[in-house]
C-alpha cells in the first residue's frame, strides 16, 4: 500500500495541494505519476495567469498518452517550477516535494472543502483500483 504525505490535500483527479494560508502549492500525486509512467513533456500556465477550480491548468504527456491537469483551486499563479522543465524526471522521482508544478494565491478557501485528506485519498485510490 502506497503511503501519501499527511500534510497534503488531494483531489479525485490525483492532484495534491500543500496549503499555507491562502497559498497553494500544487503537483500530481505519486499514484498519478506511477500510472502515467515516464513523463515526456509538461505544459504549465505562465506566472500571473489565472487558474480556475475544476478546470484544466496544464497537461502532461507520457508514453501512455496526454492527460489534462485539473486545478483543485482558483486563483492567480504566483510561481511555476522552472526546475522541472529542465529535469522533467523529477515528477516521477519526487512528485510530492521537488516535483511540485505551480503555486497559486487562492481566491476561495472554501474550494479546499472538496479535497480529500490522506486517508480518504488512500481509500479513493483503492476503490478506483477495484473498478479498473
Amino acid at each position: 500500500m502506497k503511503v501519501f504525505p499527511e500534510d497534503l490535500l488531494y483531489s479525485r483527479e490525483h492532484v495534491w495541494v500543500r496549503v499555507e494560508g491562502d497559498i497553494a502549492t500544487i503537483g500530481i500525486t505519486d499514484h498519478a505519476q506511477e500510472k502515467l509512467g515516464e513523463i515526456l513533456s509538461l505544459d504549465l500556465p505562465e506566472t500571473d495567469s489565472y487558474v480556475e477550480w475544476n478546470e484544466p491548468f496544464g497537461s502532461i504527456e507520457s508514453a501512455k498518452g496526454v492527460i489534462e491537469l485539473i486545478s483543485p483551486v482558483s486563483g492567480v499563479v504566483i510561481s511555476v517550477n522552472e526546475d522541472i522543465t529542465d529535469d522533467i524526471g523529477v515528477i516521477n522521482s519526487d512528485p510530492h516535494d521537488t516535483g511540485w508544478m505551480i503555486v497559486v494565491e487562492m481566491e476561495d478557501l472554501e474550494e479546499l472543502d472538496d479535497l480529500l485528506d490522506m486517508s480518504d485519498y488512500q481509500e479513493f485510490v483503492i476503490q478506483e483500483a477495484e473498478v479498473d
